[in-house]
């Protein structure tokens, strides 16, 4: 998070007076995320543009991809997160970086 508050892209939502959701910078190597999915709402939204091809959305956060698609992004590229070994889902919204 420091070197996206050095270059400028962090960015941050708050909800009656604390942090609830936070982003690196709303790009294809950089993540997002908040407690609920308003927060992700919220930081996309507030967006001017996105870095590089765009964003990661899971899909399995069904409501999330359906709130982009109604608000016009749209889907360029359909990935498969891959893991080996035991892999525990990470609670909350979230946007993933495809460094992660």
């Amino acid at each position: 998070m420091l070197d996206a508050i050095k270059q400028g892209t962090a960015s941050v939502v708050e909800h009656e007076g604390r942090i609830t959701g936070y982003a690196t910078d709303l790009a294809f190597f950089a993540h997002a995320v908040g407690e609920t999915n308003r927060e992700l709402m919220a930081l996309i939204g507030a967006a001017s543009a996105f870095g590089g091809p765009g964003i990661l959305v899971p899909v399995r956060n069904a409501a999330l991809f359906q709130w982009c698609l109604d608000h016009g992004l749209r889907v360029i590229q359909v990935m498969t997160r891959m893991t080996v070994g035991l892999y525990n889902e990470p609670a909350g919204a979230y946007l993933p970086s495809v460094l992660y």
